[in-house]
């Protein structure tokens, strides 16, 4: 009979995580904007009454998630379960309250079932346009950046609250685009509802208390049993990224007790006068998610494995700030916290961490027309393009890993996509003129680091565009990892050659071009262990040059590009002894 139970149980959590995925999957067939429809910025959840997340799906980025786990108790703080009622659904885009910025908002429908509450669904998604400035980190206080919507009703019991929708169409540039993205989100969470309650139905049960628990319980066990195989000790790392005018200073200092864990972030930098601050809740979602993605990488993200981590901000901190600072860009020094952590991981589980890769993703947001460039720009150019107002999804490599080559242009730990090409010039004046692999960007090892990408942006007929940008790792290359060497830091400039500022709204002039070449990963072990054939596989596919086979690697290639085994030993052995 266990043996039943527990296979029933396990039927019961992969309809749940069925049932999720379809609600994250309903939002992105649904949404107006092209953050959520082709990049998949957004993340999904079922939470049981006590806002306790029992399972996510699978689609969704972790800073969306794991905040949103945090996020749905203040909702019932507000709204107490046994007064919500069928139609009734609810949101926030307080960044101390959800996901740390205004535009990510998070909505929260109940489900009922015999006409009881039974559980709550909730998404949160990234609205490109929330008002004020706009996404970018340019901003002094947060009430420049946008519309701030406290946790209250987006409908009444069926009945859209059109006091707030009227509110924010008439603060947000792309009033179309940001309403229906909001009734999507609607319809996802009215999915997922009508898919628990059909698993309630199947599984003849009241509601998901009872199983939920079980699932967040096994889960922490889960958590707490990997942790106690990793060697007691404190283990510290730090790190220093771009800033907005001054580098930042990152610290961390991870604890092993047992079956407990702690990160302390104390010694890191003061908040910024800029919108690159973290809200502590965003520095939680990140923070847990480096830590299980090396100590649990199998174990289900729930309330369970997120609530095991003890993680530690100094209030004022650049990853604790207090309203009102400003926080749109959080992203740009949340998601550098996962690689922070792995550096303090690599010490007790020296086989598990990758090398650093680039961290938080390049997101430039345009802007066009007469009143998004500089006004003396505007009044000199010959064409200027229609109003627009867009952001676009890039990244560069991941890390060497222990076992493999890092992953070339691929987002951790965002998990967004790159938006197609075509999506973007579909409906945008602005053109991509180059998309390719950064050659040489990934850094040497054992296991290369993958590569980033050069990406060429221009506008119709030549006509000047501002970009918000919010990039990182440009004065600190990923670092490599047991020997391998340092991935290629990024490069922020005009096609004439000209640097820009790696953060901050800037003007491409008319004429010119905004090329960004995204920081590479690191590479893993000592690159004399390459194999030899891998590295020439490497400079066939255009990865690496010739003479950085030779220089990494210590590899010699013939004019028609085989290797030469004897020089090759010669030259590594020659490259051992100089080393």
């Amino acid at each position: 009979m266990k043996e039943l139970e527990l296979l029933r149980k396990q039927l019961i959590w992969s309809r749940l995580i069925s049932a999720i995925e379809e609600q994250a999957q309903t939002v992105i067939r649904t949404a107006f904007s092209q953050s959520v429809r082709e990049c998949g910025d957004l993340s999904a959840g079922v939470f049981n009454r006590r806002g306790d997340m029992v399972a996510q799906a699978v689609t969704g980025t972790p800073g969306h998630v794991n905040a949103m786990a945090i996020c749905v108790k203040h909702f019932i703080e507000k709204f107490p379960v046994d007064e919500m009622k069928p139609g009734d659904v609810f949101c926030t885009n307080d960044p101390w309250l959800s996901v740390g910025h205004y535009h990510d908002v998070t909505v929260v429908t109940p489900a009922f079932y015999k006409d009881r509450m039974v559980g709550l669904l909730a998404n949160t998604c990234h609205i490109v346009d929330m008002g004020g400035r706009g996404f970018g980190p340019d901003s002094r206080q947060v009430y420049e950046e946008g519309v701030n919507i406290p946790i209250m009703h987006l409908a009444r019991e069926g009945v859209v609250n059109e006091d707030l929708m009227g509110l924010l169409r008439t603060n947000v540039r792309n009033a179309r685009d940001m309403e229906g993205d909001f009734y999507a989100m609607m319809t996802c969470n009215d999915e997922g509802a009508r898919r628990l309650v059909s698993i309630l139905e199947e599984f003849e049960l009241d509601d998901i208390e009872e199983v939920g628990d079980y699932i967040i319980a096994q889960s922490r066990d889960s958590i707490r049993n990997a942790i106690r195989e990793l060697p007691d000790g404190v283990y510290e790392n730090e790190t220093e990224l771009d800033g907005f005018t001054d580098p930042i200073r990152l610290k961390a200092k991870l604890t092993i007790s047992g079956d407990q864990l702690s990160i302390d972030y104390d010694g890191t930098s003061e908040a910024s006068l800029f919108g690159i601050n973290v809200v502590m809740n965003f520095c939680i979602a990140y923070t847990v998610f480096g830590v299980n993605c090396i100590v649990g990488p199998e174990v289900p993200c729930n309330a369970g494995s997120i609530n095991v981590v003890d993680v530690r901000a100094p209030l004022g901190s650049i990853l604790n700030v207090e309203r009102p600072m400003p926080v749109s860009a959080r992203h740009v020094i949340g998601q550098m916290l996962p690689d922070l952590v792995f550096g303090c991981l690599a010490q007790a589980a020296p086989d598990r961490v990758p090398a650093e890769g680039a961290g938080a993703m390049w997101n430039p947001m345009f802007r066009g027309g007469k009143t998004a460039v500089d006004p003396e720009v505007a009044a000199s150019a010959p064409v200027l393009t229609k109003d627009f107002d867009v952001i676009t999804f890039n990244t560069g490599g991941t890390g060497g890993r222990p076992t493999l080559d890092g992953m070339s242009t691929t987002a951790f730990p965002s998990g967004v996509r790159t938006p197609p090409v075509e999506a973007i010039e579909a409906q945008y004046p602005l053109i991509i003129w180059r998309k390719e692999f950064r050659e040489g960007s990934g850094g040497a090892g054992a296991f290369r680091g993958g590569l980033g990408q050069v990406l060429e942006f221009g506008c119709e007929d030549g006509a000047p565009f501002s970009i918000a940008a919010m990039f990182d790792r440009t004065w600190q290359a990923p670092k490599g990892r047991h020997g391998g060497l340092d991935g290629a830091a990024g490069v922020v400039r005009s096609d004439s050659g000209v640097p820009l500022k790696s953060k901050g709204r800037q003007t491409v002039p008319y004429g010119q071009k905004l090329v960004l070449e995204m920081p590479g990963g690191g590479g893993y072990g000592d690159p004399m262990t390459r194999d030899a054939e891998l590295v020439r596989q490497d400079v066939l596919d255009d990865l690496i040059t010739v003479q950085a086979a030779r220089d990494d690697y210590g590899v010699v290639l013939t004019e028609d590009l085989h290797v030469d085994l004897v020089a090759t030993q010669a030259q590594r052995m020659q490259m051992d002894r100089s080393a």
